[in-house]
């Protein structure tokens, strides 16, 4: 049996001086041959490797994976598949950072989510992605989770096989019941007043400050996710609204069950029918929380507050 072409290495680096020497490494030795290369990391590490490729730099996508990458579920449709699929007919050497310091305890499980997808979204694909991780400052719980998402670690000592890979337990892991808000705008929906379910999201919504392109965002957000609800939920729903911290928070549930592990997160050609409900909704929200199961599915959508 031939080897898999795709590879998925773990970067556990220490210090900016570990982080930039092995990440630059990897993407010269992709410029070397002549391989398409990207980096999507956060915006001052992404600094840091501009800075150490020099005039290389110019031959790289770069990308601020805290913008690009902001919601975990977007990245594989529009930064990893948006890249890759750009290039069909070579091997694509990706750097992509999803998971740092920064990242909030709400964020947390579906950036870990995505790393494990991503070994079933590029399986038989000439693809390298290298995911770097702060050993020195994340949780040692991140560091294991990610021994389990990836199959190669890299570190200070050189490379092995992780003993510990199995991503699928980990997007079963993270597949968990969603915390309750102290209170909330509710409203039950079905084909008569999915009109009045986008109303009520954004009315809240105006109240809050968010302009009329964002807006129209999350009436679009609302009326996916109500669609499929009506479609594949079956025929009703119920939506709740309400702020978390700085952010506005639309959830809807219903009593369909989501089977398909990559939902939303596989790029759609235009001029192809079939659904888009889920795509939409991980490219325009700036997190996408799932609960699913064989009684029902809760997808909780976050917009960020405006500023100020």
């Amino acid at each position: 049996m031939l080897a898999d072409p795709f590879v998925h290495p773990a970067l556990f680096y220490q210090g900016d001086r570990h982080y930039v020497a092995a990440t630059t490494a990897f993407v010269r030795e992709g410029l070397d041959g002549d391989e398409p290369v990207a980096v999507a990391v956060p915006a001052a590490r992404l600094k840091l490797i501009e800075s150490e490729l020099g005039a290389d730099a110019a031959r790289v996508q770069l990308l601020d994976m805290e913008q690009a990458g902001r919601n975990p579920g977007r990245i594989i449709p529009a930064v990893l598949r948006a890249f890759a699929d750009r290039h069909p007919g070579s091997h694509v050497r990706i750097i992509g950072e999803p998971i740092w310091p920064g990242r909030t305890a709400t964020e947390y499980p579906a950036c870990a989510q995505h790393e494990a997808l991503i070994n079933f979204a590029f399986t038989g694909r000439h693809v390298t992605i290298l995911c770097p991780y702060d050993a020195e400052r994340l949780d040692p719980r991140v560091l294991h989770e990610a021994a389990l998402t990836h199959p190669v670690i890299r570190d200070g000592r050189g490379e092995r096989p992780s003993a510990a890979f199995a991503p699928f337990q980990v997007v079963v892991e993270h597949n968990r019941p969603l915390g309750e808000p102290a209170r909330s705008d509710t409203l039950r929906f079905d084909r008569t007043n999915l009109a009045a379910a986008r109303t009520l999201a954004a009315d809240l919504a105006a109240e809050l400050g968010f302009g009329s392109t964002r807006l129209d965002d999350i009436r679009l957000v609302v009326a996916e996710l109500g669609a499929n609800s009506l479609d594949h939920g079956g025929g009703a729903g119920l939506l709740r609204v309400w702020t978390e911290g700085d952010r506005l928070v639309c959830e809807v549930s219903d009593t369909g069950h989501i089977t398909d592990p990559l939902a939303g997160r596989r790029p759609v050609d235009p001029h192809v029918a079939g659904s888009r409900g889920l795509l939409i909704v991980n490219l325009l929200t700036d997190l996408v929380r799932v609960h699913t199961h064989a009684g029902g599915t809760v997808i909780r959508t976050y917009f960020d507050l405006p500023a100020g």
